[in-house]
């Protein structure tokens, strides 16, 4: 029998932060990149437990489940509960194209009061509360890397980036942290 290799998330442990913010990395999760028209987006949002939102830079959750609207026909499925996404896709009945990027993101949570500042070292996006609310998402960039942004609670954010960028993403949100202390 084959054994079986299981990877350790990336940073797996690391943490930075100050008197007013924690960076922590984010627990392992399912992630799924979905696309999908229009007319399959009710069906998909059956099959997850949780309605796809159709209108720019909001999200949905539901059970430990979070879906991202990215674009007019793209979302980021996030299951804390590590479900097998593609499975619950596969009898919907619905045209979509689901693809697995599990093991290609990292995801990073920065909470406290400082979470804002922390942020804003590397995000051009006004992440003031009125401007972007809990439950407000969207692509942007951090530094030179892309993410994607998502306000979990007031003072909350998940940060996600592809593995290949999070020591850069992780060492930037350190930096932040420090000035958000300050």
């Amino acid at each position: 029998m084959a054994e079986v290799t299981i990877r350790k998330p990336a940073l797996s442990g690391l943490l930075a932060g100050s008197a007013t913010v924690r960076v922590t990395v984010a627990p392992v999760a399912s992630r799924l990149s979905l696309r999908a028209p229009a007319e399959s987006v009710s069906a998909l949002s059956s099959a997850l437990g949780v309605a796809l939102p159709t209108v720019p830079k909001t999200s949905g959750r539901a059970a430990g489940r979070s879906v991202l609207w990215l674009g007019p026909d793209e979302w980021l499925v996030i299951d804390e509960d590590g479900s097998d996404l593609p499975a619950l896709l596969a009898d919907a009945g619905a045209l979509h194209s689901a693809v697995d990027v599990s093991h290609r993101n990292v995801g990073f949570i920065v909470s406290g009061p400082g979470a804002v500042v922390t942020l804003s070292v590397g995000c051009p996006q006004d992440l003031s509360l009125e401007v972007f609310p809990v439950g407000a998402c969207s692509r942007t960039i951090f530094g030179k890397a892309e993410v994607v942004l998502f306000r979990t609670e007031d003072d909350t954010f998940r940060v996600e980036c592809w593995r290949s960028f999070s020591d850069y993403v992780f060492g930037l949100l350190a930096e932040g942290a420090e000035d958000a202390g300050h």
